[in-house]
């Protein structure tokens, strides 16, 4: 009997530890796995290339390695360097996608839902446009850009190379975007420069997945200002004096009258003087600040109205005015007839020399 019992406990344990060991069977040691941190990709006669740079750590740092595929997914693409590497990718730590341009006009969708349903790629992930070939931009960054051990992502990074003139769109927001009737993205795009750097062009304007518009790095800093990204820390260069951006803010208020949306908008800046040019007042600066902002606003919203492309996302406020059964059609209808009244509001913090009128 103690014997059978004893059989049967020794049973039970060793089907319990082949569960285990058959549930971790694919579990890779951090030292057999490939972390890529940038993505290219691009698609043309219908086959992916896919584009990864891998931070690979060497005697004194780090080293970045670039391998590139192509696949008729980019699944496939992916499995095909992970063959040809001595470890297995994981990108799990993706920090940034570049797409190419021609691959952006064509539409989005299919690849921006593979990434949301498959889970292989973190939803915060950024969204980057290239403006030329991958190939040629990605034997750029190899061969040009200093430190070697430098990755696209510092460009974008908080902390490192960002600045708030530049657009940072996540793989979640292009997805919320593709899937809303009242909200569009905006996504940076770059190309390589002449001297181991990258040139920032402004954003594209993407509207169900696809790229319709693009607007300017001065307009993205707007863009930002709206979505609640501080402008602090830009200069802008104007014809009588250069101010420093200290601190910006938006306010707005939306009304539906007779079908017809309006939005009041409220732009409050703090500048600091940093220099001038020949006798000039305060209130002249200021002028000219409300001016050039205004235009440049108005500009961007334009463009954005054009398009039907609402990439400020100003039918969040009209959610609850308009029933939702017309909200699928805010984009068609409502969006190209929406008034705006635009107020920019100037304080300077830091008058130095000029003289006070």
């Amino acid at each position: 009997m103690k014997q059978s019992i004893k059989r049967g406990l020794v049973l039970t344990i060793s089907i319990a530890l082949l569960g285990v060991l058959c549930g971790c069977w694919d579990n890779r040691d951090i030292d057999h796995r490939s972390l890529p941190v940038v993505m290219g990709l691009s698609l043309h006669d219908g086959l992916y290339e896919v584009v990864l740079q891998i931070p690979e750590p060497i005697t004194n740092g780090t080293d970045i390695r670039i391998m590139k595929q192509t696949g008729e997914t980019i699944n496939q693409a992916v499995d095909k360097i992970s063959e040809r590497m001595e470890s297995s990718v994981d990108l799990l730590h993706l920090k940034m996608i570049l797409i190419e341009k021609g691959y952006a006009q064509q539409g989005l969708t299919d690849s921006i839902s593979s990434f949301i349903r498959a889970r292989d790629i973190s939803p915060k992930a950024l969204i980057v446009i290239s403006d030329e070939n991958l190939d040629s931009f990605f034997d750029y960054v190899k061969n040009s850009m200093t430190p070697k051990k430098i990755t696209l992502y510092d460009c974008f990074e908080k902390n490192a190379g960002w600045n708030p003139q530049i657009a940072l769109t996540h793989i979640w927001q292009v997805y919320r975007s593709i899937h809303s009737y009242t909200r569009d993205v905006a996504i940076p795009i770059i190309k390589s420069g002449k001297s181991g750097t990258i040139d920032y062009l402004g954003s594209v304007i993407i509207k169900n997945g696809k790229m319709v518009e693009q607007i300017t790095p001065e307009e993205t800093l707007l863009f930002n200002s709206f979505n609640g990204q501080s402008a602090q820390g830009k200069i802008e260069v104007l014809d009588k004096a250069s101010v420093l951006i200290l601190r910006s803010s938006m306010s707005q208020h939306s009304k539906l009258i007779n079908e017809i949306p309006y939005l009041d908008v409220q732009i409050t800046v703090r500048v600091s003087i940093v220099e001038t040019k020949g006798t000039v007042t305060s209130q002249i600066i200021k002028q000219e600040v409300e001016e050039t902002l205004s235009k440049r606003f108005n500009g961007m919203f334009h463009k954005s109205q054009a398009e039907e492309a609402d990439i400020l996302g100003v039918g969040q406020y009209f959610r609850n005015k308009i029933p939702r059964t017309q909200l699928r059609n805010w984009r068609s209808e409502y969006f190209p007839k929406l008034r705006l009244n635009l107020k920019v509001k100037t304080i300077i913090q830091n008058e130095g020399n000029t003289k006070l009128e």
